[in-house]
């Protein structure tokens, strides 16, 4: 992203998890919070939706972004119910969970992580929205590539002896692999233990031609936003970096297999063709 500027990939994300409100209605996900955090101008930004609102390959993308937010939940929700009770969002958007937080009775403090110009930005989107911040929220402004997770997360009051869930949604593929193994390294170290949701792609030689057109395509657009892709990761080497790294468990699943466990709550994806992708979520715990 451009310094002292907000994440233009964070809002496309958000626009992405509104649209499935509207369009979907969120069936897969519920974010009643999504449609208002885009602001004014809401209806403009989901308008280029309705057009394309049946286009397969759109629509299962949006689905992919609604479901990787889903399982992110699921999974914490299991954590808090085994007594987790701090959670970190890395390169927190535009994401909602922090203000419609079921678990904040039992506890859950939210940590969200995010360049500062980001921050910044998201509070106006909150304030303009009306949105309150809870008490159990607390920003950790931290530029992944420059500066110390674990010096941002001990500034904003994160107790590493405590254990944690670690919500890293659509970050991963905009950083350097050094800094995303600067990032695992941290969490891997960390003594009370941590669990960790992240996405990633494959590289564009694993895509099979019409993907891999309709990626150059995306990943032109993002690296003329100033938030060009930098890494990708092969599944199985991936694993056996993550194994050795100290991650116990390690769970991957691609759009196909993610789609398919939601398979009742979101009709039309994936298609009977489609037997894998390169997209995919995958939960880690140390």
């Amino acid at each position: 992203m451009q310094p002292r500027s907000p994440s233009r990939t964070a809002e496309r994300a958000a626009v992405l998890r509104a649209a499935h409100q509207t369009l979907d209605h969120g069936r897969l996900f519920h974010d009643p919070l999504a449609v208002r955090m885009l602001g004014a101008d809401a209806d403009e930004l989901l308008g280029e939706f309705d057009a394309a609102r049946t286009a397969p390959g759109r629509r299962r993308f949006r689905l992919f972004i609604a479901a990787r937010s889903r399982f992110a939940e699921d999974r914490l929700a299991a954590a808090v119910a085994r007594g987790v009770r701090q959670l970190v969002v890395l390169g927190a958007g535009l994401d909602t969970f922090a203000y419609r937080n079921p678990h904040e009775a039992a506890g859950l403090a939210v940590f969200e992580v995010d360049h500062p110009a980001t921050q910044e930005w998201k509070r106006e989107r909150l304030s303009g929205a009306g949105i309150p911040l809870p008490p159990s929220l607390t920003f950790a402004p931290v530029d992944f590539e420059r500066e110390s997770l674990g010096e941002g997360l001990a500034a904003a009051g994160f107790d590493p002896a405590r254990p944690a869930f670690f919500s890293w949604l659509g970050v991963v593929p905009y950083l350097t692999r050094e800094a995303v193994f600067g990032t695992l390294g941290y969490l891997a170290g960390l003594p009370g233990g941590a669990e960790a949701v992240f996405d990633y792609s494959e590289p564009p030689s694993a895509m099979t031609p019409r993907v891999r057109a309709v990626h150059r395509t995306r990943a032109a657009r993002v690296a003329a936003l100033g938030e060009p892709f930098l890494s990708y990761f092969a599944p199985e080497q991936l694993a056996a970096d993550l194994r050795e790294a100290g991650f116990a468990a390690v769970e991957d699943l691609d759009a196909v297999r993610l789609l398919a466990r939601y398979a009742d709550q979101c009709d039309g994806a994936p298609g009977e063709r489609e037997r894998r992708s390169t997209a995919h979520v995958l939960r880690i715990a140390a």
